[in-house]
């Protein structure tokens, strides 16, 4: 069975044991004869996909009732695979979702790090720095560098942490915030473990 997560840089695909990724602007999909079950947030790709009989887009197998009419699929798929607690997906966007019971109970977007490093630069020269990610979440800072971090970080760490439930990261920066969320676990290969739930829930193969 060969999965593809399809965002707006790359397809990542995984078939059970390994994973690779194609660049979005470069890769033919027509390459691939075999069936290859995907989700994508990339209009540009989606339209390639359509007439390809062999690609067989998971979102049209996905009960959205469940969630809200504008939420992300992958953010859904993540979602599905797990049966309660909370997902911190830290790519370009930090999302944060909760489940509980099988069911999605809301969630939230963070910027995402880089897009906030921007935005401290944009303030000023003075506060380009990147984050600390391991600076004291529990003393408030004396230094630029921990200030920002602090200002950044320990607004997602109050909000995660209130909720007192299992914590999953995943997504590019997940290793990043691991810093900030000793406890969570790490899952890079999460949404591929909703799709799967969704083939099988789906009967397609």
């Amino acid at each position: 069975m060969l999965l593809c997560d399809i965002g707006n840089t790359s397809y990542h695909f995984y078939d059970g044991v390994h994973e690779k990724k194609e660049d979005a602007a470069t890769f033919d999909p027509r390459t691939l004869k075999e069936k290859v079950y995907y989700i994508c947030v990339n209009p540009a790709v989606l339209q390639k996909l359509s007439p390809l009989a062999n690609w067989v887009n998971l979102e049209r197998h996905v009960d959205r009732s469940r969630y809200y009419e504008t939420m992300g699929i992958d953010r859904i798929m993540a979602c599905e695979a797990i049966k309660s607690g909370i997902i911190i997906d830290a790519g370009s966007a930090i999302t944060v979702d909760k489940v509980q019971d099988g069911r999605f109970m809301g969630g939230f977007i963070y910027p995402g790090v880089r897009a906030m490093e921007q935005t401290y630069k944009n303030i000023s020269s003075a506060l380009d720095y990147s984050f600390n990610y391991k600076v004291d979440l529990d003393k408030m800072p004396k230094n630029s560098q921990d200030a920002i971090s602090y200002g950044y970080l320990k607004p997602l760490q109050a909000e995660v942490l209130s909720h007192n439930t299992e914590l999953i990261l995943t997504g590019g920066d997940a290793s990043k915030l691991a810093c900030v969320f000793p406890r969570a676990t790490i899952d890079e290969l999460l949404l591929f473990g909703g799709m799967q739930k969704i083939i099988q829930r789906a009967k397609l193969c």
